[in-house]
């Protein structure tokens, strides 16, 4: 690999370390306040509507600057979120409810991030050749999951009694901090950890890479998107790939969440404890990605999609286990079957983009299609949870429903196969003849 990558990977992980971290923090606040358990996962709702409302214009503005610089302006942004949630006790002032000023602190984060996007990920299309994708896709994504395991255990650390109590017996004379929970504790730690990130950023090389003008007339860059969006679902291999991965980050996202709330109903586990588990989740992916990554290369990437299938199946056996250790190698091994089946069609999704379309462009179709679904589900989880329908039962409709929605995905691609193959014999008759 370029060197160059290594520095893309260390900004990735420190910018998504603290994303994770701040989730837990943000959580954490939200049961001081004790805000209603259905603003839970609204928390990463309004993080993710970003992703969607700006899917038109992040891939221009991707593509409009060298990457590394468009990742330093917006993981800054993330840094004016992170300590915009630092005062929500001072939201009263502006009218503001404290708990819907974390819910808006957190969403500016998921703006930052949203914009940062495209960069991180168009930025490998630009530096290494379509045969490394793969093996790209697998390092970024383990080590991104890496920090959400790291991220998720340090958020968790940072308000557990000990570490917390740690902290809040820093004293800094003549000088008064208004920090006095636990959550509050753990932001500006959070916020280091963004700077640290940004610092990378300003590292990451110029590819020399330049796309034409890019518009600044909104409307033409909204038909601009709506041109590449059905561009990609057109495309017979980006829309298997696309379809896949747009499945993957709406469970995955849902499943953060499904974790935490089995984890107090079904484990008796405080949230510091419970933040393990996701970590659990995370391993495992990591385990999957590194394996795809070293045997499943670019052509044989369609190969992986049963895997998905088991996944939602072994997903419905969470109901079943309680002792830890066996919950443990559960949450692993799911983990393992969804990094295993999506890091392969990602890298396919980045080829195809990258060919059909340009690598901001692509990577913002992709971040629409994946978001939406993340938004969708994660409302579904909250109506369920509003309904105070049992987390069991929550769990046995995600795993049939990504079993479902995977094994429909695999029929439409041999569906795909059948139309070509036939398609190819037309064509062959005719040279004969």
């Amino acid at each position: 690999m370029k060197r160059g990558f290594y520095t893309i990977m260390a900004a990735q992980f420190f910018s998504s370390l603290a994303d994770n971290a701040l989730l837990i923090a943000s959580i954490a606040l939200l049961i001081e306040m004790q805000g209603p358990a259905w603003m839970t996962p609204l928390l990463k709702f309004f993080f993710t509507v970003s992703y969607v409302v700006l899917a038109p214009f992040v891939g221009a503005f991707a593509d409009s600057l060298p990457k590394g610089r468009v990742m330093f302006i917006t993981n800054t942004i993330k840094v004016a979120g992170c300590v915009m949630m630092f005062f929500y006790t001072s939201a009263g002032m502006l009218g503001v409810d404290p708990d819907t000023w974390v819910l808006m602190s957190y969403s500016l984060v998921g703006f930052g991030a949203a914009a940062y996007s495209p960069a991180k990920y168009g930025i490998l299309t630009e530096l290494l050749p379509a045969r490394q994708l793969v093996l790209a896709n697998g390092w970024i994504e383990g080590l991104t999951v890496t920090s959400i395991i790291l991220g998720t255990v340090l958020g968790g650390a940072l308000i557990s009694p000990k570490v917390s109590e740690m902290l809040l017996a820093i004293d800094i004379p003549h000088f008064d901090t208004g920090i006095d929970t636990p959550a509050e504790a753990a932001i500006p730690i959070i916020a280091l950890s963004y700077v640290i990130a940004a610092a990378f950023n300003l590292f990451i090389p110029d590819t020399g890479v330049r796309y034409e003008q890019q518009t600044r007339n909104p409307m033409r860059q909204v038909t601009d998107f709506a041109h590449c969006f059905t561009t990609l679902w057109k495309d017979k291999l980006g829309q298997i790939s696309l379809a896949i991965t747009t499945l993957f980050w709406g469970a995955g996202a849902t499943l953060q969440f499904i974790v935490l709330a089995w984890a107090d109903k079904h484990l008796g586990l405080a949230l510091d404890k419970a933040a393990i588990l996701q970590g659990m989740t995370a391993v495992g992916v990591a385990v999957g990605a590194i394996i795809a990554a070293r045997f499943v290369p670019l052509k044989k990437s369609l190969s992986v999609l049963p895997a998905g299938v088991a996944m939602g199946m072994v997903v419905i056996v969470m109901i079943a286990v309680s002792w830890l250790p066996l919950v443990y190698a559960l949450l692993i091994f799911i983990g393992a079957l969804a990094g295993f089946f999506v890091v392969p069609m990602n890298a396919l999704l980045q080829h195809r983009g990258h060919v059909l379309l340009s690598a901001g462009h692509s990577i913002a179709v992709q971040n629409f299609n994946e978001n939406t679904s993340i938004l969708i589900m994660l409302a579904l989880y909250a109506l369920m949870v509003g309904r105070h329908i049992h987390i069991n039962i929550i769990i046995v409709l995600f795993g049939l429903f990504i079993t479902g929605a995977t094994y429909m995905v695999i029929r439409l691609h041999q569906s795909n196969q059948r139309k070509a193959d036939s398609l190819h014999l037309i064509g062959m008759e005719k040279l004969q003849e």
